[in-house]
């Protein structure tokens, strides 16, 4: 089987198989090598690796997981895929297919059987509707990790790496930033999909952390005063909080714990690092 990264090749078995793009899966299919090089070396594969691969879409990229990697397990939520897939992989005895919904796979489960338990490595192309609940679903439901490199949309890629103060900065940037050190690797243009999709896209290695970078006593606590603060981003924090329904802080309780930090009264959420966020929720929290 030649390389399906070659724009001809992606073509003929797209003709071959008469398959049509799901716009309700937001499939784009990759057709650069050079990208797809960037993405094997940022994730670090190596011969002793296992490596969870989501959305493999036609088996480009797993094909290059697959040369690199002592074992590939690809979840391709689109049936109509599989047999794609079964046809372009039939050479790799290292790969595994699984047809289902990343978000209902028991990953741990496959940490288990393929790699004795161990910290797993995630490639993915992600469809750009879903990234942030598969990004968060891995982090927070524990799963053995020990990176995740994906291809998001250029913008979330920034919100994933960007600090406080700029309009990109958000839930998202707390939350990543609390599991994982960010590293972008590369910018992707539309020309390198098939479709070419709407936006740029960007290639961005989260390794997660084996402690957090900052304590909290109770950071699920923590992440409602995030939310809290982002979902009103003009308001101040005071007023962001006391009106969430999930929280309703008195004023008075949030001004007095913002003094204790030494930060203005109407400071809004964008303002505060993490680990003022994690002192706040202590202070909340009592």
């Amino acid at each position: 089987m030649a390389k399906l990264a070659n724009p001809q090749e992606t073509i003929a078995v797209l003709q071959r198989y008469q398959f049509n793009f799901q716009k309700k899966y937001g499939q784009n299919f990759l057709i650069d090598p050079h990208v797809l090089d960037k993405i094997i070396d940022a994730a670090g594969i190596g011969p002793e690796d296992f490596v969870l691969e989501i959305g493999p879409g036609i088996g480009t990229m797993t094909q290059y997981l697959a040369e690199a990697a002592r074992q590939v397990v690809a979840v391709e939520i689109d049936k109509n895929l599989i047999p794609i897939l079964e046809d372009t992989l039939e050479e790799y005895s290292n790969v595994e297919l699984i047809n289902d919904d990343i978000l209902k796979v028991d990953i741990r489960k496959l940490a288990e059987i393929y790699n004795a338990g161990q910290p797993i490595k995630v490639v993915a192309n992600l469809p750009y509707y879903i990234t942030t609940p598969i990004i968060m679903g891995l982090f927070e439901t524990n799963v053995p990790l020990q990176s995740v490199t994906v291809m998001v949309q250029k913008e979330v890629a920034d919100r994933m790496q960007t600090g406080p103060g700029t309009k990109d900065y958000g839930a998202l940037s707390l939350a990543v930033q609390y599991y994982a050190e960010p590293y972008l690797v590369a910018n992707v243009p539309p020309n390198c999909f098939m479709p070419r999709p709407a936006v740029g896209s960007a290639v961005i290695r989260l390794t997660r952390y084996e402690t957090p970078p900052v304590e909290v006593k109770d950071p699920s606590f923590m992440f409602k005063l995030i939310r809290a603060s982002f979902n009103q981003r003009r308001k101040t924090l005071q007023n962001g909080l006391h009106n969430s329904g999930e929280l309703q802080l008195p004023k008075e309780k949030v001004a007095e714990a913002l003094e204790k930090l030494g930060l203005p009264a109407a400071v809004r959420g964008e303002k505060l690092t993490l680990s003022e966020f994690a002192r706040l929720a202590d202070l909340l929290g009592e």
